[in-house]
């Protein structure tokens, strides 16, 4: 009953009590899913395509997530890895019979570390309040979090660094509040700029695809009437009339873009900023035919 008491047994309650309530496979999945619907629905508004008309499922959105996370993944592992590893320089260093010369060194460190700390925080905070104005440079959802995530972890570490060389004293409720705190906004920028950094990813993608859209499926496409495309490079061509021919129209020079549910999304083989995203229902109202490659066998 005492050890329940103490911090960290509430602690480890309140963690336990989380995980009842928020599966760690479920809070998996939900980041999984946000992130890969982020990727998508920037990717395919590059097209003009609103990601929620595609019909995509939530394995689908979870299947596209590791493309837009790996980088920050290896990036967060790096500096999780060189956060642990100059914290156990600093701790070896730091000992009863350590040189003054070091202490003096270690203390303008850690004071160091405070006051680059506090103005990166202090200019990650005022791009912050500046959002109304600048939320158009682009750059701006990726260095504002950046500079509140940096600013928030050199600000604690200089002060543990200070904390370390005085004499130990035992955790303050404050002190605690403080950490968890900082802990929280560190992991709140790391998820503003992960979905950044998953928005850019699904734009370089569409425009990686924009140019090179002759390697999508080519598509001939047959319709009933006329579809008045104004697409340059798509050609329309008037079947000959025939007792029974019920599709009139037939298009060329068209490429699938992605397969939803009920649906194709149809674009010109070349890019071109006239150019619109056809919506074709799988129905008996087109018919469709899937080209060879042109490359033998």
């Amino acid at each position: 009953m005492a050890e329940d008491s103490t911090p960290s047994g509430r602690l480890e309650r309140l963690v336990e009590a989380g995980k009842a309530v928020i599966p760690p496979l479920t809070l998996l999945s939900a980041l999984l899913f946000y992130f890969g619907y982020v990727s998508a629905r920037s990717q395919y508004e590059y097209f003009g395509v609103d990601v929620d008309t595609i019909g995509l499922g939530t394995q689908d959105y979870i299947m596209r997530s590791p493309q837009p996370l790996l980088t920050p993944l290896l990036v967060y592992a790096a500096a999780g890895a060189g956060s642990v590893a100059v914290h156990a320089a600093v701790r070896r260093r730091i000992h009863p019979e350590a040189a003054a010369r070091t202490v003096r060194r270690m203390r303008r460190l850690g004071r160091g570390g405070q006051v680059a700390g506090l103005a990166a925080l202090t200019s990650g905070l005022l791009l912050l309040l500046g959002y109304p104005f600048l939320r158009d440079w682009r750059p701006y959802g990726l260095m504002t979090p950046l500079l509140i995530a940096a600013g928030s972890t050199l600000f604690g570490s200089g002060a543990a660094v200070g904390r370390l060389l005085r004499s130990p004293a035992p955790a303050t409720p404050l002190r605690r509040t403080s950490t968890a705190f900082v802990y929280l906004v560190v992991a709140v920028s790391a998820f503003w700029m992960t979905a950044t950094l998953a928005q850019w990813s699904g734009r370089g993608l569409a425009m990686d695809r924009a140019n090179r859209l002759d390697e999508l499926p080519s598509v001939i496409l047959d319709t009933k009437e006329s579809l008045f495309l104004r697409s340059p490079g798509v050609q329309e061509t008037k079947l000959p009339a025939s007792e029974g021919q019920t599709f009139h129209y037939r298009y060329r020079h068209l490429r699938l873009l992605i397969h939803g549910k009920d649906r194709m999304f149809l674009v010109a083989d070349k890019w071109s900023a006239s150019n619109s995203t056809i919506i074709v229902p799988l129905d008996d109202s087109v018919r469709v035919q899937f080209q060879f490659q042109n490359q033998p066998p």
